[in-house]
């Protein structure tokens, strides 16, 4: 079966030449997480492919992820930035999937400037690009914007686009983390939606294999599907700010859910956000 991780972050160390974004920190204080260390994440836990996702300390710059997508296409692929308001941003959403290693776009609403831009109309232009173009996006988004990307996925049914995290709260826990989810469970109505179940170990205070958040992935299975449910972990926060190891977060799904079909895990742990994002296999 192959396992392939929706989400996760590497970055380089902060520099003179190459400064951390100002007011940005990295997961758990790590000065540094790369490409070697991913890969040995990786043999260890079992993982044959990972999208990579440029964290928000990098900036603007996607050149680290990209590099890895470079060093080894069937193995590293990225979904990358776009400054939705930077001059010279317009046009350029078509081009991107010509860039080696390139699936996509990845935006970040928990963050009270991009949610100002979006509920501007600031974004319109890039759904109108992406859709045209084919491009599909990643959006983080807590639960009670829900409806903001529930009105996205309606103007632009071609439109493909993946919420981050079932949009859990990093910092949030057990029963009160998932106390809107409903809002989320509504998104599927929509065709172009899917949904990463992402990270999922970081909202339970129980032990391995967090069994008390078992019932919203299966409501988030009921409703999204299995080819609609991608598995990934956000590795490095789950790394450093829970008790779980990259390869517990595999077996949870693969040997923690009976009631996962094989097919279901085929598509779930892999097959699904490769078809859905246009990643082909070498």
């Amino acid at each position: 079966m192959l396992i392939v991780d929706s989400q996760v972050h590497i970055w380089g160390p902060d520099t003179p030449e190459r400064p951390w974004a100002q007011g940005e920190w990295s997961q758990a204080g790590q000065p540094v997480f790369g490409l070697a260390q991913l890969l040995q994440e990786m043999k260890g836990a079992g993982v044959d492919r990972v999208v990579i996702v440029p964290p928000g300390l990098e900036g603007e710059r996607d050149d680290l992820a990209l590099a890895a997508a470079h060093s080894d296409p069937d193995k590293f692929a990225v979904m990358g930035k776009l400054d939705a308001e930077a001059a010279g941003s317009r046009g350029r959403v078509s081009s991107l999937r010509s860039m080696p290693g390139m699936l996509g776009l990845r935006f970040n609403f928990r963050d009270a400037h991009q949610q100002s831009v979006l509920l501007a109309g600031g974004m319109e232009w890039v759904w109108r690009e992406a859709e045209q173009a084919g491009v599909p996006v990643y959006i983080y988004a807590l639960h009670p914007m829900s409806h903001l990307i529930g009105a996205v996925a309606e103007r632009h049914p071609a439109l493909r686009i993946t919420l981050d995290h079932l949009g859990m709260h990093p910092h949030e826990r057990d029963a009160h983390a998932y106390r809107d989810f409903d809002q989320v469970l509504a998104l599927a109505k929509h065709p172009n939606v899917a949904a990463k179940a992402s990270a999922l170990p970081c909202t339970s205070s129980a032990a391995y294999p967090y069994c008390n958040v078992h019932p919203y992935l299966r409501k988030a299975y009921d409703a999204f599907g299995p080819r609609r449910l991608f598995w990934g972990t956000d590795w490095t926060r789950m790394k450093f700010s829970s008790d779980c190891t990259y390869r517990q977060a595999v077996t949870m799904f693969t040997e923690g859910l009976p009631w996962l079909s094989a097919e279901d895990k085929e598509w779930i742990m892999g097959r699904g956000v490769c078809e859905w994002l246009g990643w082909k296999r070498a």
